[in-house]
Parts: C-alpha cells; sequence; structure tokens
C-alpha cells in the first residue's frame, strides 16, 4: 500500500467514526461498533509509519488536495477522546437507568 493510499483508508475509517460521534443519538451497539475501527486508528496514530506520514505531510511532500484531517496531531487524538467520552457517557446514563 503507497503511502497515499493509506492516508487515503485511514482518513476514511476517520470519517466513519466522526459520522457516529457527531450525530446526536447514538447508541451503544453503535459505539462497540466502531471500536475495532477505533482501535485501528489508535495502532496507526501510535506508530512510526503516522511518523513517517506526517514528517512527508509537513515537508509538502503530499499532493496539496489530499484530505489529511488523519495527519493532524490533534485530529485522532480528538476522535479518541470524543469516543472515551461517549462511551462513558453512554455507561453513566445505563447505570442512572438500573438505579432506578
Amino acid at each position: 500500500m503507497t503511502r497515499i493510499e493509506r492516508i487515503k483508508q485511514m482518513e476514511t475509517l476517520m470519517d466513519q467514526c466522526l459520522a457516529v460521534l457527531e450525530a446526536k443519538h447514538y447508541s451503544k451497539e453503535e459505539l462497540i461498533a466502531i471500536a475495532p475501527t477505533i482501535t485501528q486508528l489508535e495502532k496507526y496514530y501510535t506508530s512510526k509509519q503516522w511518523q513517517r506520514d506526517y514528517a512527508a505531510d509537513t515537508a509538502g511532500r503530499l499532493p496539496h488536495n489530499l484530505k489529511r484531517g488523519v495527519l493532524s496531531e490533534d485530529g485522532i487524538w480528538n476522535l479518541l477522546e470524543t469516543w472515551q467520552q461517549a462511551i462513558s457517557d453512554i455507561d453513566k446514563i445505563a447505570e442512572d437507568i438500573d438505579e432506578k
């Protein structure tokens, strides 16, 4: 897989997760369903490959029209934090319902 193909693939995965998390209403099942994708994005974000892709971007070696939110320093990080918060919120709501 080429660098550009990998970035496009990771960008698509990130967009899929964001679509769920940006919805006003999502279920715990939807959050669980994107968990493997979240894990894949996290592995990429913490890899040497992401660092190399990021370096290529900052060096201007990627096409200017390439969507590259996945290479922003905060893009995946914010997604991971939002997902964790969503899971926590859903769990808290479930606990509150169980207590009633």
